[in-house]
């Protein structure tokens, strides 16, 4: 902050130097040929010489090099009120000089504090030369030289406090939108970090539940046809185009995944209770376990029909590897509050709350997208029971759209 508040300040006082400079030295230059071409030889006149040439070299350097280490700003205020003091003492003219340089005690002191000090000398000497010139405490010095050099003063003072607030406003104003800006930068890279890490998720939960339950169906199939290629061949021959579908299948699926992520070409062909019956018919002649469906032709919107495919994909495949049963029962339904998909199975049922797949947390993440919820209930030896609610504003948005 400190040093945004110093780059404001030194552009302000740069660009109020800038116009101050041609003010300067044409006064510089009057005062020199005034001192040259009608003051009489003597000691006072190159005295006062000498004090403006003091004053008008470590300007010129000052201006000219502001970075050199010799003459500094301070160094310049501090000739500036030796200046100031000496011309008061042997001339009565200085007060052009003293209202022109005025500014720079605010240009070149930096901060209020520093330039009150170097004003308040300058004012100090200026008034103690006056007094020496004219031996005394005299009423032409009160009713005319101290009154009008502490008006001068006052209003130097009050212009000089004004133009530090402004600069201080400015910087507080630059400080703020540099942090907004920053904040701003900050949100955008944690939003798009956020938005990578939600596709990442969902792209591992569509090749979990399509490619990876195919893959797994591939190999189930394949080991049974291995097993059984001499034994019963007509068997073999069928789960081999099994694995045949079952490949063509997940390579469309991989395709869809990369050509359109939000979308799915199952969910998309058909009715949702025509896609259904389809997955449940290849789960029953792959696996030859009994399948009890009851699935009532609905309309729904297309992420609500990918959701429920999703779904019974993922229930069928835990059934396939995990349950060991021998009848699947399947019932879509649409109910006051919402569509219900509930799968069944009598297998050896487990833990609900000792699981912690993949699948069962993909479901869960999937329908809470669209308001729904997952309800999983099952014990050991009684089956599992897998409930899938999607609320009818969900259900609904893309038929009545």
């Amino acid at each position: 902050m400190t040093a945004l508040a110093g780059s404001t300040a030194d552009a302000f006082w740069a660009t109020s130097l800038r116009r101050w400079n041609a003010v300067c030295w044409l006064l510089f230059a009057v005062m020199a040929v005034g001192l040259v071409a009608m003051d009489r030889p003597g000691g006072s006149k190159y005295a006062a010489l000498i004090l403006l040439g003091g004053v008008v070299l470590c300007y010129a350097v000052l201006d000219r090099f502001p970075g050199n280490p010799v003459v500094g700003p301070h160094v310049y205020l501090s000739v500036l009120v030796v200046a100031l003091g000496g011309l008061a003492y042997l001339r009565g003219n200085y007060a052009a000089l003293f209202m022109v340089t005025l500014p720079h005690y605010w240009m070149f002191g930096r901060t209020p504090r520093t330039s009150m000090v170097f004003l308040g000398l300058a004012t100090a000497a200026t008034l103690a030369g006056s007094v020496l010139r004219e031996d005394g405490w005299t009423v032409e010095f009160f009713t005319e030289t101290l009154v009008s050099t502490l008006i001068v003063v006052a209003v130097g003072v009050l212009i000089g406090l004004w133009a530090h607030s402004v600069v201080a406003q400015s910087a507080e104003r630059a400080r703020l939108i540099t942090e907004l800006e920053e904040t701003q930068a900050r949100l955008s890279e944690a939003h798009q970090r956020q938005g990578a890490a939600d596709e990442r998720e969902r792209l591992a939960r569509e090749i979990h539940d399509t490619l990876a339950q195919g893959f797994a169906s591939i190999i189930v199939l394949a080991e049974a046809a291995r097993a059984g290629i001499a034994a019963a061949p007509d068997r073999s021959a069928q789960q081999l185009r099994s694995i045949e579908s079952t490949a063509r299948e997940n390579l469309a699926e991989a395709r869809e995944l990369v050509g359109s992520p939000q979308s799915s070409g199952q969910a998309a062909a058909g009715s949702v209770a025509q896609t259904l019956r389809r997955t449940l018919d290849r789960f029953a002649e792959d696996t030859g376990l009994t399948v009890d469906a009851e699935l009532a032709d609905l309309e729904c919107d297309q992420q609500t029909r990918i959701a429920l495919l999703r779904c019974t994909q993922e229930s069928l495949a835990n059934v396939r590897k995990h349950a060991r049963a021998s009848t699947v029962g399947v019932v879509l339904a649409r109910q006051p509050y919402g569509v219900e998909l509930e799968i069944t199975d009598d297998g050896t049922g487990f833990v609900v709350e000792g699981s912690s797949g993949f699948g069962l947390d993909g479901m869960r993440k999937r329908l809470a997208e669209l308001g729904g919820r997952l309800t999983v209930t099952s014990s050991v030896g009684d089956g599992t029971r897998v409930l899938a609610l999607i609320p009818l504003t969900a259900a609904e948005s893309g038929a009545t759209a």
